[in-house]
């Protein structure tokens, strides 16, 4: 079997999926490729996928079979997804899963492991959408481009339905805040610019973290032990200096952490406990703004090589976008 199959079928929760935003045209369209497949079945149930053999596109052809509602999904959106592949060459299938009660493959757009046969295939998906695209060799294997004079090679047909899409940023209702808090003005991304006062944090987050809602949500509750998906960005108090590694916006994709109060498994996901334990009883769709003192972040010994100082306070705006 090809690498490019192995690739695929080995991919599992790891790939990233790509689509584009409400504007741009889709990146692919039906052609004679797509035209062979027949797929039979109900949304959220595995279907049943025919085609003649081999199937051979110079380029990735996408057709949606059923659209779903709302904005297509955006560049570095999170979803939840059921799929199944297959070998155009030998008309095998090769991998799939999340459908009926097995539960979803949680994916998001923008990590490094992304493959253009996704960020194709799903460029003109919804929500709720059952979409089917024939992938060039070049596509599915990741490179995104086809080696000079080469001959076409096999497809790989996938049928994928998005059960549900996570938004990019918190769309609650703004909340006024305390005087002497942190200033927090959003791109219309979502993504937070911060100015921290030029003074110390307030006396109240000197061992505990302070929190401000500064987006009210109405989405449910979280609830110790939830894994949420989150939106964040950290900088230190003293020198207003975003900290990368502390920034989901920086690296493109939301994040699934863990709301919980245990300080060891807070650190396991390199979180600081304020952060993980601040998110419990909030509601999706809320923005946070967190003043988080040493006791509760990284203490005496600081992290990150010397990026966060030892005994420093952090300031953190989180989006919560939703909870698995």
């Amino acid at each position: 079997m090809r690498s490019s199959l192995a690739l695929i079928a080995a991919v599992g929760v790891a790939v990233a999926l790509s689509a584009c935003s409400t504007g741009p045209a889709p990146e692919a369209a039906p052609g004679a490729s797509t035209e062979a497949v027949t797929v039979t079945g109900d949304f959220g149930t595995e279907p049943k996928v025919e085609f003649p053999t081999p199937l051979t596109p110079t380029k990735t052809q996408c057709e949606v079979l059923s659209d779903g509602t709302g904005d297509r999904i955006a560049d570095g959106q999170l979803v939840e997804v059921a799929y199944v592949v297959y070998d155009g060459g030998t008309g095998k299938r090769i991998g799939g899963g999340g459908f009926g009660d097995a539960g979803g493959q949680f994916l998001a757009r923008g990590g490094a492991d992304s493959i253009p046969a996704f960020d194709k295939g799903l460029s003109c998906a919804r929500e709720g959408s059952r979409v089917m695209f024939v992938a060039a060799d070049y596509d599915a294997s990741g490179t995104g481009e086809p080696a000079p004079d080469a001959d076409p090679k096999n497809g790989v047909v996938f049928v994928l339905d998005v059960l549900r899409a996570f938004p990019t940023k918190a769309e609650g209702a703004p909340q006024l805040t305390r005087d002497g808090f942190p200033a927090v003005v959003l791109a219309p991304d979502g993504r937070p610019g911060i100015t921290v006062p030029k003074a110390d944090p307030p006396a109240d987050a000197e061992k505990t973290t302070a929190v401000e809602v500064l987006k009210g949500g109405n989405g449910p509750v979280v609830k110790d032990g939830d894994t949420v998906v989150v939106q964040f960005t950290a900088v230190n108090w003293d020198d207003n200096q975003v900290i990368e590694q502390l920034s989901t916006w920086g690296q493109g994709t939301p994040a699934r952490v863990g709301a919980t109060s245990d300080a060891n498994t807070a650190m396991q996901m390199g979180l600081p406990v304020g952060m993980t334990t601040a998110l419990i009883g909030q509601q999706v769709g809320s923005q946070l703004g967190l003043i988080i003192p040493a006791s509760e972040a990284y203490g005496e010994q600081g992290a990150g090589n010397g990026v966060i100082a030892p005994n420093a306070t952090l300031f953190f705006v989180v989006d919560i976008l939703g909870v698995l």
